[in-house]
């Protein structure tokens, strides 16, 4: 089975150029392919990954990829999907933007380590010095005004507007896909569904610039949705970031733990580089025995791997047995800190009080008469340990590394009290 057929199987093509040709041009030789990101954020989020899965597959059918940072495209914003102009950010925060994602890319990837892996590319390096003259000379003649207004993209945009800034967006892409064809010897681009416009007009560029019969290609993957038609990658919070500091490796296993059963095979196949055999066995299981949550489980764990690490696991894992046992003594603060991000949270200045009136001061009791109840009922565990002594005294001595306090009431209602 050659990467083409295996992508297929997995669901992940949406839209190809020239099926054919690149099947017999895959099958001849290892070729060069492309994806894009640009540098309007400093994380990537998950929707984000779905196309660079697709290059690391590629990578280990033994093609070349490269990964593009978009500082330049960046700078002026795409405007696929969007129905408004885009705030154009600073300079400073755009360059910031593109050191972060090339860190993620790199731990990702390990991109641009040797040449033997994913190779990484800007294209504020082939941009920044280009003159207002050289851009209209030498690309802008080449784009016929119709058949940009023609694209989806800008198409959708007319009624409300679109500035010559966004509008010329394609040219500036469709410039990245040369480049890379002339000096990196890639022949095909790989982007979301949305960015078939952009892609087409490259392989026009291309076959302007170096001859109707150059090999160059396009491919896109299908717009994401979940079972419930909603938006993949999203959550009450917002979305789901690759950077840790923005989504903790708890939430982000938890993120995948918690999938539709009706997802969470395509998921499986999207996003792990798992077998055929394995993910056809996990598809069983959740038809089978999906109150085992085998399927979910596996892919959270493949994830969190893939994205985090060993270790990130590792404590997701901990922390998901602690919150589920009641078992929270056995955390430290760091980890406290990932699993009780989204609980209750309360700030004391505590040296030490009565636990009676700590809960009400607090306001994690309504009254003094209540706390009272909850003590002497076995209702109240602080970190882990139940407190049924209506005399206990609470101090520092039992927060977790001078920092947090966990106070469970009832069996299920946890509250995070920080020490300040």
């Amino acid at each position: 089975m050659n990467i083409i057929e295996d992508l297929e199987w997995r669901g992940a093509i949406n839209q190809q150029t020239d099926a054919e040709g690149l099947t017999k041009l895959i099958e001849k030789k290892s070729i060069g392919l492309y994806c894009g990101i640009d540098a309007t954020g400093a994380s990537m989020h998950i929707g984000h990954l779905i196309p660079f899965m697709i290059l690391k597959r590629f990578q280990l059918a033994g093609h070349k990829p490269v990964i593009l940072i978009g500082a330049a495209t960046g700078s002026i914003g795409d405007p696929s999907g969007k129905s408004e102009e885009r705030v154009l950010q600073s300079e400073e925060t755009v360059a910031y933007n593109a050191q972060k994602i090339t860190e993620q890319m790199q731990k990702l990837f390990k991109a641009g380590e040797s040449d033997s892996e994913i190779r990484l590319v800007n294209n504020l390096d082939w941009t920044k010095n280009l003159s207002l003259l050289d851009f209209l000379r030498d690309f802008g003649k080449n784009f016929n005004l119709n058949t940009m207004l023609a694209k989806d993209i800008v198409a959708s945009r007319l009624e409300t507007g679109i500035s010559f800034t966004e509008f010329s967006y394609q040219i500036l892409q469709s410039m990245d896909y040369l480049h890379l064809y002339r000096n990196l010897d890639v022949q095909l681009q790989v982007g979301g569904a949305d960015q078939w416009g952009n892609i087409t007009a490259g392989l026009e560029l291309i076959r302007k610039k170096e001859g109707a019969e150059a090999e160059a290609y396009g491919l896109t993957i299908p717009l994401m949705l979940k079972a419930d038609g909603t938006k993949f990658g999203k959550t009450a919070g917002g979305a789901v970031w690759l950077d840790a500091e923005m989504t903790t490796p708890y939430e982000f296993y938890q993120f995948w733990v918690n999938q539709d059963d009706r997802d969470v095979v395509k998921y499986l196949n999207y996003f792990t580089f798992l077998s055929q055999e394995e993910i056809s066995s996990l598809a069983e299981k959740v038809e089978t025995e999906p109150h085992k949550r085998e399927a979910q489980k596996t892919l959270a764990a493949e994830m969190t791997k893939f994205v985090h690490g060993e270790q990130a696991l590792a404590d997701a894992l901990k922390i998901t047995e602690a919150l589920f046992t009641g078992n929270v003594k056995e955390l430290n603060a760091n980890e406290i800190a990932q699993g009780f991000k989204n609980m209750p949270t309360f700030e004391s200045d505590l040296t030490e009080q009565e636990l009676v009136t700590w809960l009400v001061d607090l306001g994690i009791e309504p009254s003094r008469r209540q706390s009272r109840e909850d003590i002497q009922n076995g209702a109240i565990t602080i970190n882990g340990d139940k407190v049924t002594d209506l005399d206990f005294v609470i101090s520092r001595e039992n927060s977790f590394e001078g920092r947090f306090i966990i106070v469970r009431r009832g069996k299920k209602k946890y509250f995070l009290v920080k020490l300040v």
